[in-house]
């Protein structure tokens, strides 16, 4: 499954390649608003009359695409890598298809390091029962559980999560790479 997302990856950093030049930030009001000036963006890669782009670019999920990923200041990941780094790589490649799959599986293996940081640690197995475990006589019941006490645990865990500051998430933000405009991909 990391190959076909590495293959889906791929084909949109082709499609937007140099979306980012077409980014217009608007500052009238108090939130800034970032617009994507979609008749420049097919104008310059020359595909004014390409219906399925054209559908694409008004569709929810696009708009959805630039409000995540048009702010200039945010955690980058492996799809802003392709899309401004990438670009002279995946264009050579498209008339070499081994250059084109091992390019795929590199991308589906940092899929995989992005998901599993620490393999060892995911995959760690549990040995089964042993034969006639389930008839030993010497397992415990479980313990009644004391109400009062997991009330004031509650209780306790309410006070202290109460008084903490808010938990942020880890992500490092950093600049927004570029990329080349998308004059260059004519």
């Amino acid at each position: 499954d990391k190959e076909v997302r590495a293959i889906f990856l791929r084909l949109f950093a082709q499609l937007f390649q140099g979306y980012r030049s077409c980014l217009q930030l608007i500052r009238i009001h108090a939130e800034p608003v970032i617009h994507f000036h979609k008749a420049a963006f097919l104008g310059q890669r020359g595909l004014i009359e390409n219906d399925f782009l054209t559908k694409v670019l008004n569709g929810m999920a696009f708009a959805g695409f630039v409000s995540e990923r048009g702010p200039p200041f945010r955690a980058c990941d492996l799809f802003d890598e392709l899309v401004a780094f990438e670009v002279e790589r995946i264009k050579a490649e498209e008339g070499n298809p081994p250059k084109m799959i091992k390019h795929v599986r590199e991308l589906a293996e940092q899929l995989f390091k992005n998901e599993n940081p620490n393999p060892h640690i995911a995959f760690q197995k549990v040995p089964r029962p042993t034969e006639g475990s389930h008839l030993r006589v010497h397992i415990l019941p479980f313990p009644r559980i004391n109400e009062c006490r997991v009330q004031e645990l509650l209780q306790e865990g309410l006070a202290r999560s109460q008084g903490a500051p808010p938990a942020t998430r880890g992500d490092k933000k950093c600049v927004v790479p570029a990329g080349p405009p998308v004059g260059k991909f004519l």
